[in-house]
């Protein structure tokens, strides 16, 4: 008879296969070969942003290209009610948060891929160690309100798709070559056509990074390698029958980064906001991920349309980094002197460890959709079923420090806490019904339905022979939700709207922890004359139970490096305000975009079992942040562009506003990038950007582990040649 873990593990591997299987039966059914399908969007263009019954904004490959982006974080701070906490400096690891979903490593957002979750296993463990090169996206939409709860699981505050490079109608491609003043470069090419019924696309993006911190008693850097390739393959009907396209998805890339979790006391920080400890010099990420999609769509009728999206994603990494750095720098910040030797080298210590943070994930669904217009109605229904897991295995290697020297002395095996595998099995549902009431009425009623079943297995010895512990937490939430439009005159629209927020507790909960809920409202006003656009927009999120996700990279308020900690009831409220015009004299054209948001996050009521209480603010949650962009355009191809961003101080853990320490929360920043891009010919550009122009560095995370920097002034220049 099997063991129960030997159970749990045959259980899923057989329902996990089971579900690919009748995917692909499915898919395979309908039709042979198939597709140049359509882009995955859940907005749109930017004009279909400023219409929705609900907040939308779309970063347009117009805008990725102006800016020569390939930081995730730098593009989404021009976003309003979207957080950043900065960790790395090169936007390897984002920290996202949305209004009331705070940024503990993007964990409390939902972020997909042309419609399909990207996180490694979004219901079992959600912090999203993976995110897709930003260098080889062609737009991103950010969709927040009502509407999102066509999409899940994370439904509080926003969703995040990314959309990648579309196969073109025609042969076409590009190449764009760039490197910095530091020796850092970056390539990102790809190359497709459409013939007839079929079209193909292959696509890479190769970043070689060279680190700005200087580690003691090294020549490391702190720099990375990532490697990133795609292809698409598609078909699309011809003749009288029902229309109908197939496209295959096929992505992998890797990474190897040489990054630590250990960052630097406020002391050293203030002498040197660039240097690493020589005891982080062995820390090193690596990690690859690979994915198949393949979406179906059939044109039923005029008035109907039934689309299917199967995917897998596999991540697997291995974080080799300091373990429990964090007694050392908070020792240190309280004035011990002995533990700021220990980081400086300068004293011996014994025992240091370095865990292998050691992870395999798996993520595999199948989801179907109905679209049905029936008059002023334009309905979505869908399903669905998805799995997904988190099997750790972390040994600990156990170093000395010696005259400032790492020497090894011993592998420990890991324990049960480092020795776990988290399964979720995932069912939704969601009925989505856009209204057009009349001609200035437009109603949006949605209703999403989420089951989760979650198990974890700790195992009693590093065989896996024998069971150490297990838990489990069912929960299953509906979700409502009512938004509109009115047109005020053909200038004017207001907007508002209501719904529920969902956030599911990962494959550690127990029975009788509950999900993070959420009552979520906004209201806005638009205006639109052609010229200017300006939308103003408050928000309002209730949480009966506001939950942390704790891991390493983020520790919850408590302290705790795993599983969940409640905080409480709490506010989440703000206003988002953005403008935007196309100014044009003569031969010249100036673009302006402006954002800005206001938060306002704190405990609403005390809560002696946790020991917060009213008026504690959140972490993660600046009050204040901007941005403005703008730009000179010449008719001769010399376009310049100056974006603008600004972050206020944040909280690094709940109530720092109580805190006497000043040692829990950062500093505000203002960073400035200047663009120049100079066409030669019709096809080729060559382009010059200065990022933090001014050099201005200041602690824009203290998770984890301590201060950490934002990217110094980095000048780069770069070819773009297209066809």
């Amino acid at each position: 008879m099997q063991s129960l873990p030997n159970r749990l593990n045959t259980s899923y591997s057989n329902r996990k296969h089971l579900r690919l299987s009748i995917a692909l039966i499915m898919l395979g059914h309908v039709a042979a070969p198939a597709f140049a399908a359509e882009e995955m969007l859940i907005i749109g263009s930017r004009e279909d942003a400023r219409r929705v019954a609900g907040s939308g904004s779309v970063i347009s490959r117009e805008q990725i290209h102006q800016e020569a982006a390939n930081d995730i974080n730098q593009l989404l701070k021009t976003v309003p009610g979207l957080y950043i906490r900065e960790e790395d400096g090169a936007g390897l690891r984002p920290n996202i948060g949305i209004r009331g979903a705070t940024s503990e490593r993007s964990s409390k957002i939902t972020v997909m891929e042309d419609g399909v979750m990207v996180s490694p296993a979004p219901y079992s463990d959600p912090a999203a160690y993976y995110f897709p090169t930003a260098l080889r996206q062609n737009a991103v939409e950010v969709l927040k309100g009502a509407p999102l709860l066509r999409y899940g699981p994370q439904t509080t505050g926003g969703v995040i798709n990314l959309v990648s490079t579309p196969i073109p109608q025609q042969l076409g491609g590009s190449l764009e070559v760039s490197g910095d003043h530091r020796g850092s470069n970056d390539v990102h090419g790809w190359v497709g056509s459409q013939q007839g019924q079929w079209s193909w696309l292959v696509e890479t993006a190769q970043r070689n990074g060279e680190g700005f911190k200087d580690v003691d008693r090294s020549n490391n850097e702190g720099g990375f390698l990532i490697e990133d390739y795609l292809a698409k393959l598609g078909w699309q009907s011809a003749g009288d029958g029902p229309q109908q396209q197939l496209q295959l998805k096929v992505q992998y890339s890797e990474e190897v980064s040489d990054e630590t979790y250990l960052g630097l006391t406020d002391v050293d920080f203030s002498r040197d906001e660039n240097r690493r400890y020589g005891m982080s010099d062995i820390d090193e990420m690596e990690n690859r991920h690979s994915s198949i999609q393949l979406n179906y769509a059939i044109e039923l009728s005029d008035t109907l349309r039934l689309s299917a999206v199967a995917y897998d994603n596999n991540f697997s990494r291995n974080w080799f980094k300091l373990d429990g750095g964090s007694a050392f720098i908070d020792a240190a910040n309280r004035g011990d002197t002995e533990a700021q030797e220990i980081l400086a080298g300068t004293r011996d210590v014994a025992g240091l460890r370095y865990k292998h943070n050691n992870r395999d994930y798996e993520s595999t669904g199948l989801e179907l959709n109905l679209e049905i217009a029936a008059g002023n109605h334009q309905l979505d229904v869908g399903a669905r079923t998805h799995e997904d897991s988190s099997d750790r295995f972390q040994p600990v290697e156990i170093y000395d420090q010696v005259d400032g020297a790492l020497v090894f002395q011993r592998l420990v095996l890991p324990g049960q806490s480092d020795n776990r595998k988290s399964e979720s099995d995932a069912f939704s549902a969601w009925l989505i019904d856009d209204w057009q009431v009349n001609e200035k009425l437009k109603l949006t009623a949605a209703l999403r339905y989420e089951d989760v079943e979650s198990d974890e297995v700790r195992y009693g010895n590093p065989q896996r022979s024998t069971l150490g512990s297990t838990r489990s937490n069912d929960s299953s939430e509906w979700l409502p939700g009512l938004s509109f439009t009115y047109d005020v005159s053909e200038q004017v629209q207001l907007l508002a709207g209501v719904h529920r927020g969902f956030s599911p507790l990962g494959g550690s909960a127990t029975r009788e922890e509950d999900p993070e809920t959420s009552n979520n409202w906004e209201a806005g006003i638009r205006y639109n004359n052609g010229s200017w656009f300006l939308e103003t927009i408050g928000f309002y999120s209730d949480f009966s139970e506001k939950v942390e996700n704790c891991s390493l990279a983020s520790p919850c308020s408590d302290g705790s490096t795993s599983g969940t900690f409640t905080t409480g009831e709490a506010v989440i409220q703000g206003v988002e305000f953005q403008a935007s015009r196309l100014f044009s004299f003569n031969r010249f054209r100036l673009p302006l975009d402006i954002s800005y948001t206001w938060t306002d996050a704190e405990i609403s009521r005390d809560n002696a079992i946790t020991g917060v209480t009213d008026g504690d603010e959140l972490k993660d949650v600046p009050e204040h942040v901007y941005s403005i962009r703008t730009g000179l355009e010449h008719d001769s191809g010399w376009n310049n562009y100056l974006v603008a961003k600004y972050v206020d101080e944040q909280c690094s853990r709940v109530g720092c506003n109580r805190d006497t320490s000043g040692f829990a929360a950062t500093d505000s920043v203002l960073v400035f990038d200047l663009i120049s891009r100079y066409t030669l010919r019709d096809n080729l550009e060559i382009f010059l950007k200065i990022e933090n122009l001014f050099d201005e560095q200041e602690i824009v995370s203290r998770d984890p582990d301590g201060a950490r920097p934002n990217k110094p002034r980095t000048g780069s220049l770069g070819l773009a040649y297209s066809f």
